[in-house]
């Protein structure tokens, strides 16, 4: 039903989704900065939290195929091997 492109797509969209949704949570604290720190600290506070995310869920899928879902599909991708990867092109 799905191709393994749309799924693997899926399986990113939904960790950096989070991921900034976690960033916006973290901005609403009422910490006051001057733009140029502000700005440098939403897009570390995004990749972090995109990062840990990633990271805890792929673990937890490893243990558990089913916590798939936690990146928006149980499926994964299957990436076909080409010749000129293997070295033989």
């Amino acid at each position: 039903m799905f191709s393994d492109f749309l799924i693997s797509v899926i399986r990113t969209a939904v960790p950096v989704a989070v991921g900034a949704m976690l960033a916006w949570l973290a901005s609403k604290t009422g910490i006051v900065l001057d733009a140029d720190s502000s700005a440098t600290l939403t897009a570390s506070a995004v990749a972090l939290a995109i990062a840990v995310y990633y990271a805890l869920a792929r673990a937890l899928e490893t243990r558990w195929p089913w916590l798939g879902v936690l990146l928006g599909r149980r499926a994964k991708p299957v990436y076909e091997v080409s010749r000129t990867s293997k070295g033989e092109g």
